[in-house]
């Protein structure tokens, strides 16, 4: 049976990978911020990939290699850390294409000796047990494989490979559909799920014995493949054949020699050798007949002739060995294949090379430079000297072999002659001894590259002072067309015809900004809109107020007078007036009368709280920790703690007394000690002798006898405590000890005393005090802090100031999401307080969906790209100048993948101060020093203005007063503050899952490291230890190394910070911390490795893989963090449907829980009361019915208080019945009011997941991610704030900023997107400052190595984005032509162009910035977008309005005005302004191929698979579409290629001609003296912009015509390739040709309306399908307003179609 009996579970296994192809995310493999998991690569999917590559000609080695390293070389530029695994068994697969097998055998050997990729071969297959135990320990997050292949057999083996590593929790990635930019590459990411684990469980067994048939069945195709080559010789005999001929060679080159050569003589050699013992040993026929007939049909090439052909294959190797790169690209490009008669020897021949190459062990001691494996033959150049040899030759052209060339090829052929030895195989000369042609017969058999032609070379001449004044410098190097070339009369010409009748291409168009939803009408008096108006500002406040921290840090203030400024903390004024006196005097008075009431309450509550410590110390505690937060008399709070003391100091004797106390309870110590520590702290100045003795006293109890010495010498009789006392109240431990290892969390911050006039509600740290004097002197600054440091304090103090200078003034603060802004925009509202003129408030927000107030607000919130429309919108340009600061929230998006560049263009276009805020930013230098470079621009920029300003003003020209007052009292100077210290400790556990329970160990930071990351990087800058760690490396440390000399001195009771301190401050921890780290760094280089390693195994904990259901655990692992009090907790998943599904599933688990409690007669109870009540409702409206007709009458009256009572009662009984246990839910009912509940659940009634939210909020459960609208998002924000929910799942815009503080937060899903910046943003929600002592981090089903990598990685470094797009620049030249201050449009524009973070930390990339600045321009005169002068013509203003669909919006506008859509848009009947359903879906059908483009794999599209709903595959566009794109491909197509001819000039060529990853070198000196090479090589032509890698395969300058190419075969050095060119391709082909379809996700809505059919058959989470659809809807209702806003007549057929479109889209959108 065999392989035939498994394949229906092969079937099986196909369908899976299939379906979860349909399914796979296409991702970036690297995060955004390029930092990346250890993953691993399928060498064999490499090699087909590669192989596949679609301009790659066969059996060209070193191309092949060029674009298997620059696949490579890229993944390690984008911070890729992986290995490549070739498996034993997949060479199996290659038996049938031989000429694949020394190719593999020549990359895994090239790999391991010239590069220092991490290359395994020592694997067997993907289910040998060394895989297993390889995968546990490495743990990668992603195998990349292919999904397609040459081989039929191998797409089984990759099959298998990818269900293996999905039961190994691996992920995979596919190699097909991958693509590639400046930072990132994205592909198609398949995650390990469960479903898939328990397939591969149950079906291990036969999946594991179909993988043996199938290797079996590989093994038989390599028995068949030698038998038809070689007769009756084995396997083996082939290797011992190959083994006798390299070391027979060793004896003839007994100096050593390079691959190339020893490759050549040894399979030459052997070949012959080989097809001599074949023709020898072939079976002769009896049949003389039959000899006859066979003299028609040869039976294969004469030794003679395979001799020949092996001459020339010398030949072409030494060829190899003289001819530099740059020569071998120059090569004629020969398209005759070989003879079917060769070809036979020619596989013969693959085989010895696989052969020698597979013993190249033999050659171990021997000089075997193994330098050029990538180069062993070039079958291009080879075809070239036969095609010579046997045409050229022949009819009389005889040329020069060189003599330095000729010599080798006789050394070469001498060495086959005396390596063969049992035939003579001639002399060298001559080459062709027979007339067999190798080559077939080709009417034209060299290729002519003269008829791809490319255009004219050279750009239109401009005259535009800004491209002067950007690219002056290079443009005198450029070619230019003259003024009668057809290229430029041809504009002049096109303008006439480009006008469509009734429109007006020219009109300003409104922006986002004018057709963003308005919040309220402007300026209504309307009351309904007023009461609209109250309530939104009602719910800002309350929302505000939610925002603040328990410990009220934010107060609402009211509005601060201008006149009043507090800018300094000094004082000018060294005597006090009369008036400041007065104020003094009354504010020591009402401070004496507040003391006295603080006095008498005290001695009121005093003697209750005293007898509850008695009673239960811990509640009475906390009944004094509330007096105290209440009270502020510092005299008051001093007599309250030493009463604490002493009723502590009382607990702990009668504690320790206890009878059979044999484990003291150290609670109560630490207690104690924590009222001291606030007695020494706070009130010193008011400490007596009698206190004095106090603490003395309960240090002693203590065991403290020191530090009870060092504070009160002196013993009082008959209060010592006697020697055998000591033991029964001493806590057992040293006193530094104890504070560290059980008062971490107490222990006292350095914070300062003095209070700072600026700030009136809390007393800032010395960092905070140099960001207020940024603010007051007008600076800009870098901030890096980490969260809930403090740092958007500044923020506030900003705004505060520019409030209180005047009216005038604008303070825009960034936020990277509408999540943000809200909350941002929330607390404004709340905080500050302000009278303005009629018209002008103080808060404002605008984002994509909405904006309110946002131009005439003094405050405005914003998101980048809003805030981007604004500084580029050339008619608001008088509301920019009004800005006085920006402040930029999360700064470090600027390494983002989305929008990235919209931050640099903000940071670099305004010219006021900016304060940019991040937690997580590892090169805030560089950062600082690249906004130091543009403020520099802006200082002389300022400078001219104010001179040309001057100058006007002199010359009686009217200048802007108010610009020029707005720019001399800014400063240039930009500072970097940073800040590393958390206010409380984080402590991370693992949360590990054994026998359906779940455990938690606790995760020790050291344990992430090893030595050698130690000894190379030392510790990572952020990896803080809280104390009760500090003393647990101690004590491993002192564990493993005996004789450790600095034991004693490390010691925490011997430690020199800590000796003889009562109070051990966080600080004097730190340098502990600092001490021991330093002392384990020594360790490991001084000699004392193997005890630093013990240290480090011995903090450790253990693996623990779960092959259970995670995601089934959830419920338990929330309620295992309920039991430790632990809640409230984020759980932060980075799927929108496990986000989902987790908060569903634990809501599932309570109510099942509070279900099997509930009696079984409950439920019917319930349904009778609800019955009953229904009836007395009807009742009672029935009698007050009667009472409105008639008088009342005392009886009536009575029946009717009867039926309200009984209705009182019985909603009391089913509020009873259903009322939810306390246990079978996490909300805190306490923790707000049913009105205030109430109100929030209203504002959801009618949302989309409102009716889910409620039902999970009322079980104090939420979930949080982007898909939610504002008002959902918010409900779980409140309620999560207030205490109420207490468990939310969320995804990472969670992490972005948003004010959620918990006490643990939990990592409950791997992902990619999981990295040590988005680790650091997360886990730093832990901890609520002033109500957690500490925060806990849990790790949740996710691997130990990751763990480990996340705890140790910096964050990564913000790297430049590529910044110029082809609309961007249109934007600019918009600006610049048309801003309201044209000098100060044009300084912006240059400073975009001039200051990209790119080109800051490449200098050398500005050039080709500005020759791709000139090409878009180039390309937009030529489109008609500008004229030659610059300015805007045509329909540039609606290419400009969809700038975020580039290319989509220029082939938008090119087909309208074409006329497409007024083909297209044709009425039901003439004059009717309807249009059919047809001629609806034709154009969303044509919107989908513009705007909603999003590719499935495209081995989805050839399965047979069943769709209920939708047709998910998006068909082309009509006829005449397709056919005017083609033509706008084309053209483009050709614009581009003549530029990167022309951006090739700027290739480094040193680097272009060696291999992008092991470096070697392929330039050198070219071969002069002979004829034959100068022959061959003659194509020099066309090679411009072409990799001379590229060029071996017969690519030229012509091939760039077909752009889609372009990436691979481009000089790869000039920064820039075909993804830059403006083109829209209609289809997109995977690397080895396949059609990757487009999903057909809005044309298919727009049929059925059906989310779940999205899900179902278009295989889109509903959530990520819902946002889709919504920005679908958003570009469609954009067009819509354009159209009409540029066509003046009402009836025409377009507006009237999208006017249509837009209005059933949106219905249908509505409904969902």
């Amino acid at each position: 049976m065999g392989l035939e009996k498994y394949m229906m579970l092969l079937d099986k296994m196909s369908q899976l990978i299939l379906d979860e192809m349909a399914k796979a995310d296409y991702d970036s493999l690297f995060n955004d911020f390029v930092e990346s998991e250890f993953f691993l690569i399928d060498g064999d999917s490499l090699l087909m990939t590669c192989i596949c590559e679609k301009f790659l000609q066969p059996e060209q080695g070193l191309h092949f290699f060029y674009l298997a390293e620059r696949y490579l070389v890229d993944l390690i530029s984008k911070g890729g850390q992986f290995a490549v695994v070739f498996f034993k068994d997949a060479e199996y697969t290659y038996f049938n294409i031989p000429t694949l097998l020394p190719l593999r055998m020549a990359l895994i050997l090239h790999l391991q000796h010239n590069t220092n990729i991490d290359v395994r071969t020592n694997f067997s297959g993907c289910f040998s047990q060394e895989w297993k135990t390889f995968l546990e320990d490495s743990y990668p997050y992603f195998l990349v494989v292919a999904d397609e292949s040459l081989v039929h057999l191998q797409i089984h083996l990759f099959n298998f490979l990818i269900l293996q590593s999905w039961a190994m929790k691996v992920n995979a990635v596919l190699f097909s559909g991958q693509t590639s930019d400046i930072l990132r590459l994205y592909a198609y990411f398949m995650p390990s799920k469960y479903k898939n684990q328990v397939f591969f469980q149950k079906n291990e067994k036969d999946i594991e014995n179909a993988y043996k048939a199938l290797i079996k069945q590989l093994e038989e195709c390599r028995v068949l493949a030698l038998g038809r080559l070689f007769g009756n010789l084995k396997w083996k005999n082939m290797m011992e054949e190959a083994c006798e001929t390299s070391s027979l060679l060793k004896q003839l080159w007994p100096e050593g020699s390079d691959i190339r050569r020893v490759l050549c003589v040894t399979s030459c050699s052997l070949s012959l050798r080989v097809y001599h013992y074949s023709l020898e040993n072939r079976p002769k026929t009896s049949d003389p007949q039959k000899d006859n007939s066979q003299q028609v049909k040869r039976s294969g090439p004469t030794l003679e002739e395979v001799t020949d052909w092996c001459k020339l294959h010398c030949l072409s190797v030494a060829f190899l060995l003289h001819l530099p790169l740059s020569q071998r690209a120059c090569a004629r490009f020969i398209t005759s294949h070989w003879t079917e008669d060769i070809q036979t020897f020619l596989k013969v021949k693959k085989w010895c090379e696989y052969f020698i190459l597979s013993n190249i062990n033999v050659f171990e001691f021997w000089n075997l430079n193994l330098t050029h494996l990538s180069d062993l033959s070039d079958e291009l150049l080879l075809k070239n000297i036969a095609f010579y040899y046997e045409n050229e030759n022949v009819q009389g052209l005889h040329l020069n072999l060189g003599t330095v060339i000729m010599k080798d090829y006789e050394h070469l052929w001498d060495t086959v002659s005396k390596l063969v030895r049992k035939f003579d195989v001639g002399k060298p000369f001559p080459l062709r001894t027979t007339q067999l042609p190798f080559l077939e017969n080709d009417p034209s058999p060299i290729k002519d590259t003269s008829n791809e032609k490319m255009l004219n070379l050279g750009f239109i001449p401009m005259s535009c002072q800004l491209v002067d004044k950007f690219a002056g410098d290079i443009l005198k190097d450029l070619p230019f067309l003259m003024s009668d070339d057809p290229i430029v009369t041809s504009l002049v010409k096109q303008k006439e015809f480009d006008e469509l009748v009734h429109w007006h291409s020219h009109r300003p168009l409104s922006d986002d900004y004018d057709r963003t939803k308005s919040s309220f009408g402007e300026k209504s008096r309307d009351p309904r809109y007023l009461r609209s108006v109250q309530k939104y500002h009602l719910f800002q406040r309350f929302y505000g107020k939610s925002l603040e921290s328990v410990s009220s840090k934010f107060v609402t203030t009211q509005a601060i007078q201008p006149k009043k400024n507090f800018c300094g903390s000094k004082s000018k004024k060294v005597q006090e007036t009369k008036a400041e006196k007065i104020t003094r005097e009354n504010k020591e008075r009402l401070l004496a009368k507040e003391e006295q009431k603080e006095e008498k309450k005290w001695n009121v509550l005093s003697f209750s709280i005293e007898e509850e410590m008695k009673e239960n110390l811990n509640s009475g505690i906390k009944k004094l920790e509330d007096f105290l937060k209440s009270s502020k008399s510092s005299s008051v709070k001093f007599r309250v703690e030493v009463v604490g003391i002493t009723a502590c100091l009382r607990a702990w004797k009668e504690h320790c007394r206890a009878e059979g106390e044999t484990t003291k309870d150290l609670s109560i110590a630490v207690q104690l000690m924590k009222r001291i520590y606030s007695v020494m702290e706070k009130y010193p100045a008011l400490l007596q002798e009698v206190e004095r003795q106090l603490i003395a006293r309960c240090l002693r109890y203590l065991g403290f006898e020191e530090l009870a010495s060092s504070l009160h010498p002196t013993q009082v009789t008959g209060n010592d405590i006697k020697e055998k006392k000591k033991n029964k109240y001493s806590v057992g431990l040293g006193p530094a000890r104890f504070q560290l290892q059980y008062m971490g969390h107490y222990l006292v911050r350095d914070e300062r005393r003095d209070p700072d006039p600026r700030v009136q509600d809390f007393i800032p740290d010395t960092w905070q005090r140099e960001l207020l004097d940024v603010v007051d002197k007008n600076e800009s600054a870098v901030i890096v802090a980490p969260t809930s440091s403090g740092k958007t304090y500044a923020s506030y103090y900003c705004m505060e100031r520019v409030l209180r200078e005047g009216d005038e003034g604008v303070v825009v603060y960034v936020a990277p999401t509408k999540a943000l802004v809200n909350q941002v925009a929330a607390t404004v509202e709340n905080r500050f307080n302000k009278n303005l003129p009629d018209g002008e408030t103080l808060c404002g927000v605008f984002t994509r969906d909405y904006r309110h107030n946002a131009l005439n607000s003094q405050v405005l919130i914003t998101v980048p790209a809003c805030f981007e429309l604004l500084l580029l919108a050339p008619h608001r340009q008088a509301w920019v100048k009004r800005i006085r600061y920006v402040i930029f929230d999360e700064v470090h998006c600027l390494g983002g993948e989305i929008g990235a560049e919209v931050w640099e263009h903000l940071l670099v276009m305004i010219r006021c101060p900016f304060l940019a805020l991040s937690a997580t930013i590892s090169n805030p230098e560089h950062l600082t020093e690249w906004l130091r470079s543009v403020k520099q621009y802006w200082k002389q920029a300022d400078s001219m203005m104010e001179k040309n300003t001057a100058s006007a003003r002199n010359t009686g020209c009217r200048a802007s007063s108010h610009k020029h007052h707005l720019l001399t009292k800014q400063s240039y100077k930009v500072r970097l503050v940073l800040y590393g210290e958390r206010y409380n400790d984080l402590e991370k556990h693992i949360c590990s899952v054994n026998n359906h329970d779940i455990s938690f160990d606790h995760f020790h930071p050291c344990a992430a490291l090893t030595t050698d990351h130690i000894e190379k990087f030392g510790f990572p800058s952020d990896l803080t230890l809280s104390p009760r760690e500090m003393i647990q490396l101690y004590d491993t440390m002192f564990e493993f190394w005996e004789s450790w000399p600095r034991a004693q001195e490390l010691c925490p009771e011997e430690f020199v910070h800590f000796k003889n301190k009562i109070v051990i401050k966080k600080m004097d921890a730190r340098k502990y911390e600092e001490s021991l780290k330093a002392e384990l760094t020594s360790w490991v280089k001084n000699g004392h490795v193997k005890e630093a390693k013990m240290v480090l195994r011995k903090l450790r904990p253990h693996s623990v893989v779960s092959s259970e259901n995670m995601a089934c655990m959830f419920p338990l692992l929330v309620e295992k963090l309920r039991q430790m009090e632990k809640l409230p907790a984020l759980f932060f998943l980075f799927k929108l449907e496990a986000v989902e599904k987790s908060a569903e599933s634990v809501k599932r688990h309570l109510e099942v829980k509070q279900q099997s409690r509930r009696p079984s007669k409950a439920d019917k109870e319930a349904h009778d009361m609800a019955n009953k009540l229904q009836k007395v409702r009807k009742s009672l409206e029935k009698q007050k019915t009667l009472d409105e007709r008639s008088q009342r009458n005392p009886r009536k009256m009575d029946q009717s208080l009867i039926h309200e009572a009984e209705r009182d009662n019985l909603l009391k009984v089913l509020e009873k019945n259903l009322e939810i246990p306390q246990d079978c839910t996490y909300a805190d009912q306490k923790a707000i009011d049913d009105e205030t509940l109430q109100k929030v659940f209203d504002r959801v009634k009618y949302s989309r997941k409102g009716v889910k939210l409620k039902a999970l909020a009322e079980r104090g459960i939420g979930y949080h991610h982007s898909s939610l609208s504002a008002k959902e998002k918010q409900l779980v924000e409140i309620l999560f704030r207030k205490g109420f929910i207490r468990v939310v799942t969320a995804t990472g815009t969670l992490a972005l900023g948003i004010n959620m503080p918990c006490k643990s937060v939990v990592f409950a899903q791997n992902s990619v997107y999981l990295d040590a910046l988005n680790y650091r943003q997360m886990s730093g929600r832990a901890g609520r400052r002033g109500q957690d002592l500490g925060g806990d981090v849990y790790f949740f089903d996710i691997p130990l190595p990751k763990i480990e990598k996340l705890i140790k990685s910096n964050v990564p470094e913000l790297k430049g984005q590529f910044p110029l797009s082809i609309t961007l620049i249109l934007r600019l030249m918009l600006l610049a032509s048309k801003g309201d201050d044209p000098e100060d449009a044009k300084a912006k524009v240059l400073s975009v162009l001039k200051h990209s973070l790119l080109s800051f930390q490449q200098p050398q990339a500005l050039e080709m910035l500005k020759l791709y600045f000139l090409f878009s321009l180039q390309f937009l005169v030529k489109e008609g977008y500008l004229d030659r002068e610059g300015n805007p013509t045509g329909f540039a203003g609606l290419v400009s309005h969809l700038y975020y669909h580039e290319p989509s919006n220029l082939v938008f506008v090119n087909f309208l005005v074409r006329g497409l859509f007024h083909n297209l848009c044709q009425p039901t009947t003439k004059g009717s302004k309807h249009f059919s359903q047809d001629v609806m879906e034709k154009l969303v059908l044509v919107l989908a191929n513009l705007f909603g483009r999003k590719y499935l794999p495209a081995k989805f599209e050839g399965a047979a698979l069943k769709f209920y709903q939708s047709k998910v595959f998006l068909e082309e566009l009509p006829e005449d579409f397709k056919a005017a794109l083609d033509e706008y491909n084309t053209n483009v197509t050709k614009d581009f290629a003549s530029f990167l001819l022309i951006v090739s000039r700027l290739a480094d060529m040193k680097q272009e001609h060696q291999l992008p990853l092991s470096k070697i070198d392929f330039s050198g000196k070219e071969c002069e003296d002979s004829q034959l090479v100068s022959h061959l090589m003659s194509c020099k032509e066309g090679r411009v912009a072409i990799s001379p890698f590229a060029c071996l395969s017969g690519i030229s300058d012509g091939n760039l015509l077909h752009l889609e190419a372009s990436d691979h075969v481009t000089l790869r050095t000039i920064g820039i390739d075909g993804t830059r060119a403006p083109v829209l391709w209609p289809q997109k082909f995977d690397n080895k040709g396949r059609r990757m379809p487009l999903n057909a996700y809005a044309l298919d809505f727009y049929k059925h309306g059906s989310l779940t059919g999205l899900a179902q058959d278009n295989r889109i989470h509903e959530g990520a399908a819902y946002q889709l659809l919504k920005d679908f809807g958003l570009t469609i209702k954009s067009i819509s307003v354009s159209l009409r806003e540029l066509c003046e007549n009402e009836e025409d057929n377009v507006v009237l179609a999208f006017e249509q479109l837009s209005e059933t889209f949106f219905e249908k959108f509505q409904k969902i």
